[in-house]
């Protein structure tokens, strides 16, 4: 008995799984030391507290209604974080950096507050537009890459700034946006039926009229790309392209439209993710001159996640957990944009994800093999 056990236990420190799990977290332990050092570097009597903070978001308070009313926030604003990540994890799956997944973010919010605020359809017509957009612009990268063999990642940096500028372009509507804030108009104020419905979710997190159905849809896309990825021949398909598309096309799969589909999957991903977050109403958008940093930070909690859907849930929830945990710290001592300092330096540690899981694999196994050795 104990030594089935031994082996079970031997077994889950040799999976990949358990050092995928273990390297996201030592990025995610690293990243917060690093940012506490920094708010002791800035002011050593508070930076306990200004940590614990950040690190309790929600649990800051004491009013149990308001915990669970931030919670709430946080969730909503997990969900567009969490879908740009799978979106970024499909692509790559299947062999392709799909760095262009912010200009499909983009896209996504063009098209769904021009269908919720000029076109005032209802939320389900706003939402396919939304998704066949996005593919559609993430479909033009697959196009250059499979037909004139043009990196993906150079496609979609390019169309990453296009798809910024025409969305400026498109929302200077005076139907669509107040020109002289340069922000878009409320959609409940406007257009109430292109809003998400609740369907009583928000009563759950103290009456936060921004939980709707988005949470749940998230954790479905989820399941679905997992079981489309590990159980299904489209998934095998896709891998084994990525894995190697000339051996793939020798075992006759169809390598370029197997590119093109793998895109457009990637960027409806990215579209679903936006309209499930801008109809909710929970922020309008502004005329920018910079990406939206959505899409670009999917790409770390694709693997921070260790690129599984399930673990970019969890991974998404924890990025948006400290960033939204910095806006309840003392501004007189701290700068709430630590919190993003924090969150970017998890992100940036994730670059060295997968030398950590080589190191914590050899490591292991190396002190597997000195414990046969003493027995």
């Amino acid at each position: 008995m104990a030594d089935s056990k031994s082996n079970k236990f031997k077994s889950i420190l040799a999976s990949g799984s358990f050092h995928s799990i273990l390297s996201a977290v030592l990025c995610a332990v690293l990243g917060i030391l690093v940012g506490f050092i920094i708010l002791l570097i800035i002011n050593a009597e508070h930076a306990p507290k200004a940590i614990s903070v950040i690190l309790k978001n929600f649990m800051y308070y004491r009013n149990v209604g308001k915990r669970w009313y931030y919670l709430g926030q946080t969730l909503v604003k997990a969900v567009p974080l969490i879908l740009c990540g799978i979106g970024v994890l499909f692509a790559y799956k299947s062999g392709l950096f799909n760095i262009g997944i912010a200009g499909q973010y983009c896209v996504g919010i063009g098209i769904t507050l021009w269908s919720a605020l000029y076109w005032h359809l209802p939320w389900i017509l706003c939402i396919i537009l939304a998704v066949v957009a996005a593919a559609a612009w993430a479909a033009l990268a697959g196009l250059l890459k499979a037909l004139c063999n043009v990196n993906e990642v150079i496609a979609g940096i390019m169309l990453n700034w296009i798809g910024l500028y025409l969305v400026n372009i498109l929302m200077q509507n005076e139907n669509v946006m107040n020109v002289g804030k340069s922000e878009t108009f409320s959609i409940a104020a406007t257009s109430p039926r292109s809003l998400l419905p609740t369907c009583g979710l928000g009563k759950f997190f103290h009456d936060n009229e921004y939980v709707s159905i988005a949470i749940p849809i998230t954790i479905i896309v989820a399941v679905v790309i997992y079981i489309v990825l590990t159980k299904t021949v489209l998934g095998y398909e896709l891998r084994a392209t990525g894995l190697n598309k000339h051996a793939a096309k020798y075992a006759g799969m169809k390598d370029k439209q197997n590119i093109i589909l793998t895109m457009i999957i990637s960027g409806a991903i990215a579209g679903l993710g936006a309209s499930l977050y801008y109809l909710t109403d929970i922020q309008p958008w502004k005329t920018s001159s910079v990406v939206p940093g959505m899409g670009f930070n999917g790409i770390a909690v694709a693997f921070l996640g260790a690129l599984n859907p399930i673990g970019v849930i969890f991974a998404g929830f924890f990025i948006q957990h400290i960033t939204q945990g910095g806006s309840f710290i003392d501004t007189k001592y701290f700068n709430p944009q630590i919190a993003d300092l924090i969150s970017s330096i998890i992100i940036y540690c994730c670059a060295f994800m997968f030398l950590l899981k080589t190191f914590i694999a050899k490591h292991l196994d190396k002190n597997s093999a000195e414990l046969k050795k003493l027995r």
